[in-house]
């Protein structure tokens, strides 16, 4: 326990926004022995602050958007973030992308059909941000070789970075180029060294055709500061990043190097160093602004998978598929193309129907590293609905200003942080709240911890104040294995078990189950075989909790035999492969049935989990992605997107699209309550709006 931590508001009850008084050093011990349960990161090696998790810090709120994107190489964004990336812009979502490296590797521009391509790294990085120059305002909506606005930045630290910006009325980029190399003269790769080392320091490319005409040296401090004060600059509300914690992938030497990934994980190297400097920077930032009374900055992320797109079913269907890859076309470009660019007009081994021909299949999937609903929803006994997410890092509660408004006031800071984007939640039976989380307990670099834990934040009573945190540990030994699990999912059982679960280090299922009195046994693997994190867990009319996952080759599902007893894993089932995760609901006859998409499909479908391989439905519910599903009185209510991202949902046979309000981030709650089927989620304000289509609300 960390006693710099001790305050009164940690040992009492969090009861609101407001922050108590530092307790006197006397009272200060006295609130750590008493926080004997809460879960504290501990002091760090590091020349700066962790976030804080006590709660009650007040939350800064502009009610306007910026994205902001963190990439390594020119590309990820199109490769991995898109259909998201364009779907913001579409709505008017100024963006600004930062690319850490020069993307230069061996500085060849692969000319398909060349075998003597010469190498020129300072041209081969000025022909990828030329190709993005294409890319982007292509998707503004203007000609490809449109003129863009070349700058210098001023960065923290004396540092300096190219800025492009390219306008079209209302709708806004900006392309900083940090480039950093991608290798140093010894040929291994510079980003995670830097990550990795003390002492290393890193000498920037210099593209031709650049306005910057000096190298600068990064070490690794120099790195999160930069991107610190461009957080601090922009004041994003939506930051994506690539995967800080990639699969553990084995794979042969050869298959390795032929499939890009660093070794023993399904990424790239630079994706996983960038995307830690990322969340490193994320966590600096909130530490910086709420420092000394300061505010929480209100911005949401979104990690998103890499090369790990290629190991699992693609699950883009062929007109979203299309889209994604024909952003890739201009960024790849052609030699016989007048850009008005010495060094090139792209990347040219990407352009034309390349991307759609790749075995690596990268752009064929687009995935989230923390998947799960972007709020808990749950309505107090006034039956005002309560919304509960992450903001800045930390939990946060919205309410409505009223029951039944569909309007939002200002959130609550919980702490906990820094927490992955994705909470879980389950309710007692009493009404009492519970909420899960992932937490960044340690992510410092230079060879420090890495180190990740489930914590939990219990309602004292409900609708009223919660507990202090409570950490529940991780399933894996070592900090390597601990920084694969995923999202908690927890579902709370008849007999007053709550069970909590979360994808392991090997891809399979741990447990921790809480009795009825509240205490906790310890974290078992429950077996089974590999599948992808984004958990669904169901209670059947019988009180028997029920997990399911998507695997390579099918449905995977875990039970009990009857309530109360362990569940184990149901080998077999037959059903039809996923191309995400799955939406089960108890049905009335007692059984389950689940509602997903095959892989590239556009159709849900819907199957009965159990028994003999059942012919699975079509549900003339068309679109992408994962889908919601709840129990109501005129048959199972739908909730997903339609192939242009919008949201539609499904009531009894009306099909009803959300056309209106702030730009929606990825999986928003579906609740279902006195007034039939809400919708709750964030936009890209970082702020909740409300959809009700029965009763004509849209936030």
């Amino acid at each position: 326990m960390n006693i710099a931590h001790a305050r009164g508001t940690a040992a009492a009850r969090l009861s609101g926004p407001s922050r108590r008084n530092v307790v006197s050093a006397t009272a200060a011990v006295a609130a750590a022995a008493a926080l004997s349960s809460c879960s504290v990161p501990p002091a760090q090696r590091r020349s700066y602050p962790a976030a804080d998790p006590a709660p009650g810090i007040p939350i800064a709120s502009s009610r306007r958007a910026q994205l902001m994107q963190i990439l390594a190489h020119p590309d990820d964004d199109l490769y991995f973030m898109n259909p998201d990336t364009q779907r913001m812009l579409d709505a008017g979502v100024p963006l600004v992308c930062v690319y850490v490296t020069a993307g230069e590797h061996e500085g060849i521009n692969h000319i398909p059909g060349n075998t003597n391509d010469p190498a020129d790294k300072a041209a081969y990085s000025s022909a990828r941000h030329q190709g993005l120059r294409q890319a982007y305002a292509s998707l503004l909506g203007l000609g490809r070789f449109t003129e863009w606005t070349k700058d210098v930045a001023p960065l923290q630290g004396g540092h300096r970075a190219e800025i492009n910006t390219l306008v079209n009325g209302y709708r806004r980029v900006e392309l900083i180029f940090l480039n950093l190399p991608m290798h140093t003269r010894r040929r291994y790769m510079a980003l995670p060294s830097l990550w990795r080392d003390r002492a290393l320091g890193l000498t920037t490319v210099v593209a031709a055709d650049s306005p910057l005409r000096r190298a600068v040296s990064y070490d690794y401090d120099s790195l999160v500061d930069v991107l610190v004060g461009l957080m601090e600059q922009y004041r994003p509300t939506v930051i994506q990043t690539l995967d800080p914690d990639p699969d553990i992938q084995h794979s042969d030497e050869a298959t390795r190097k032929k499939d890009s990934e660093q070794r023993g994980y399904s990424d790239h190297g630079d994706h996983t160093a960038v995307a830690s400097f990322s969340w490193a920077a994320m966590v600096r930032w909130v530490a910086r602004a709420t420092k000394d009374g300061g505010h929480v900055p209100a911005f949401v992320a979104t990690a998103f998978r890499g090369y790990y797109n290629r190991h699992w079913p693609k699950n883009l269907p062929a007109a979203v598929l299309k889209k994604k890859a024909d952003n890739l076309v201009p960024y790849g470009g052609d030699p016989r193309w007048e850009c008005g660019n010495p060094s090139g007009c792209g990347d040219y081994s990407v352009g034309g129907i390349r991307p759609l021909k790749n075995k690596k299949g990268w752009v064929r999937s687009t995935h989230y590293r923390h998947p799960g609903a972007r709020t808990v929803v749950a309505a107090e006994p006034s039956g005002r609905l309560v919304a509960y997410g992450v903001l800045g890092l930390r939990a946060v509660r919205w309410r409505e200003t009223r029951p039944g408004s569909g309007q939002w006031g200002n959130p609550d800071d919980l702490g906990g942080g820094p927490l992955a984007p994705a909470l879980g939640g389950a309710t007692l039976k009493d009404g009492r709240q519970l909420l899960f989380a992932l937490r960044f307990a340690e992510i410092g670099g230079r060879g420090g911890p890495n180190r990740r834990e489930v914590v939990l934040l219990e309602q004292g009573s409900p609708g009223g104040a919660f507990l202090a945190w409570k950490g529940l540990g991780n399933p894996e030994r070592g900090d390597d294995g601990g920084r694969r699990i995923g999202v908690p999912v927890a579902v709370a059982a008849p007999d007053g078990r709550v069970h909590l679960f979360v994808r392991n280090a090997d891809k399979g299922i741990s447990t921790r189950v809480r009795d009825a009195s509240g205490d906790w046994d310890r974290w078992r693997d429950l077996g089974g075989e590999e599948i992808q994190d984004g958990l669904s867990t169901v209670v059947d009319r019988a009180g028997r909790v029920h997990v399911f996952a998507a695997g390579r080759e099918g449905v995977h599902h875990w039970t009990q035999d009857t309530m109360g007893l362990p569940l184990t894993y149901r080998a077999g089932g037959g059903l039809p492969v996923p191309g995400d995760p799955i939406a089960p609901v108890p049905t009335h006859d007692g059984g389950i049935e689940l509602y997903y998409r095959r892989p590239t499909a556009t159709a849900v479908m819907a199957v009965r989990a159990g028994g003999a391989p059942a012919r699975p439905r079509k549900e003339g519910f068309g679109g992408y992605g994962p889908v919601s599903v709840a129990a109501a009185p005129g048959g199972p209510v739908l909730l997903g997107k339609d192939t242009h991202g919008r949201l539609q949902l499904r009531t009894g046979r009306r099909v009803l699209t959300r056309t209106r309000g702030m730009a929606a981030l990825d999986a928003p709650a579906l609740h279902i309550g006195r007034s039939g089927a809400t919708v709750v989620g964030l936009g890209a304000d970082a702020h909740p709006w409300t959809w009700q289509p029965e009763a004509g609300t849209a936030g």
